[in-house]
């Protein structure tokens, strides 16, 4: 139940579009493990490594939402086989885990966003549910899917195996579970070797045969403590006294020493069957209308070829976000104003980036400062914001109405929130001649409501340029 909990909570941060959801429950996702690493979040990541040492893979268990989802589609693809006891124990494939962990390291430590975020369990998720909630065909849309399809193609087969194998973040918590405290353990005077608990186990981590659990893999379920029906199967302190699980039990049967069982409640896995019902129902926006009073048509904005990206104000600049963005694209799904999308540049592949086409960044808004669970944009105040500089504007003297059509216009500087634009005569020389804007950009801090706002078609007359590194004027 805490499982499902937190996996629609996770699910409904992407599908909110009020932020009364983030406002409730924007920590689930700031206790993310890499998100609290990138955000240097040190409690967080103390804690769940603290949690590990004590009870072992509980946060891939019941945290992590692309672990459950992988329970979810295990589950459903053990009832449709009508073959509960699917699994078998399997060898720990060492070259492959710690061969993905080095890459994910030195990826991460070279700055190689997007393969970072390629490998991110909760980024990884996170744009599965973004590409439901606003299907594209972009490619964090492609990405999203292929991802889909892999994790789901593991999991119907064999359960915890994306966990087990390529999830690095898996990895590095079962380094700490190898030491966990409390752990299942196996008295080998009550166990028959049935094998009922391997059968049973998601994570291929019992070898019933040699009475050993490789608690690396284990994710700390504890379906095989239910399942054993002869209570050899135990959740004991590790390093303590090992004794029997049917000591001083009233629960056991003094001439077969065998202990009885209560049977595994079916409404925790029913609970499981309505979380995958409920994360395959997304909110799908409604196509805006594009006529101009409902009469005449209205062509699409194309968006100009910037020289440098824009990056949302509170990420300082490309080099801090590009190190600390999963491109999880929670930021993309709560943007009240539709100016973030994911980057199509190879270099910041599926990380955010701002473009006004449908949208501007509101001076009031700091709702992408909100929910960033990584600390790649740093919570903003709005006076703050309002001061930051992410670009300045540039006016494209070709396409500007007052030149090409020689009419009035100004709706640049009229909706400017930093009063960055100045209307002058086109002919300084003569007052009847239309005006065309000047920018002064040390007072522009980039907002884009100019650029939205331009009525030229298709390309806007002024647009924003990005800086490398954002600064206050």
């Amino acid at each position: 139940m805490l499982a499902t909990l937190f996996f629609l909570s996770v699910t409904a941060l992407f599908v909110d579009t009020t932020g009364t959801v983030q406002e409730w429950l924007g920590w689930t996702a700031k206790i993310q493990f890499l998100p609290a690493l990138l955000a240097i979040n040190i409690f967080v990541v103390v804690a769940l490594v603290a949690l590990t040492l004590l009870v072992g893979r509980v946060y891939c268990s019941v945290i992590c939402p692309l672990g459950v989802m992988q329970d979810i589609i295990s589950w459903v693809s053990g009832r449709r086989k009508k073959k509960k006891s699917r699994f078998s124990y399997s060898g720990e494939k060492k070259w492959l885990r710690y061969g993905i962990l080095v890459v994910f390291i030195v990826a991460f430590i070279s700055g190689l966003g997007p393969l970072v975020a390629l490998l991110a369990p909760y980024s990884s998720y996170g744009r599965m549910v973004a590409s439901v909630v606003s299907p594209s065909l972009s490619p964090v849309a492609i990405v999203a899917g292929v991802t889909f399809i892999i994790v789901a193609i593991l999991a119907w087969i064999g359960g915890r195996t994306y966990c087990n194998t390529i999830c690095p973040v898996g990895t590095i918590l079962g380094f700490f579970a190898r030491f966990a405290l409390f752990r299942p353990m196996i008295d080998t005077s009550k166990c028959n070797s049935c094998k009922r608990c391997a059968k049973k186990c998601k994570a291929s981590c019992i070898d019933a045969k040699n009475h050993r659990i490789d608690y690396s893999r284990c994710v700390a379920c504890m379906d095989c403590l239910n399942n054993c029906k002869h209570g050899a199967l135990t959740l004991s302190y590790a390093y303590g006294k090992k004794s029997s699980a049917c000591n001083n039990s009233s629960s056991c049967n003094n001439s077969s020493d065998k202990c009885s069982n209560e049977k595994t409640d079916g409404s925790r896995r029913s609970f499981l069957t309505l979380t995958a019902t409920l994360a395959a129902t997304s909110l799908i926006k409604a196509q805006e209308k594009k006529v101009d009073g409902g009469l005449a048509a209205i062509e699409d904005k194309q968006e100009p070829n910037r020289a440098t990206p824009i990056l949302p104000p509170g990420a300082k600049g490309a080099r801090h976000f590009a190190h600390h963005c999963t491109a999880c694209q929670l930021c993309v799904s709560e943007c009240p104003n539709g100016v973030l999308r994911p980057s199509t540049n190879l270099e910041t592949l599926m990380q955010p980036e701002m473009s006004y086409e449908n949208g501007y960044c509101r001076p009031e808004c700091t709702r992408c400062s909100e929910v960033c669970p990584a600390g790649a944009i740093r919570p903003i105040t709005v006076a703050e914001k309002s001061s930051i500089r992410i670009g300045h504007a540039v006016w494209i003297k070709k396409n500007c109405l007052p030149v090409t059509d020689g009419v009035s216009c100004g709706n640049c500087a009229r909706h400017c929130p930093s009063g960055a634009i100045l209307m002058v005569h086109m002919d300084a020389e003569d007052d009847e001649s239309p005006k065309i804007p000047v920018i002064d950009t040390e007072r522009c801090i980039g907002c884009g409501a100019c650029e939205n706002l331009c009525p030229a078609r298709p390309f806007s007359a002024i647009y924003v340029e990005g800086h490398e590194r954002h600064s206050l004027y």
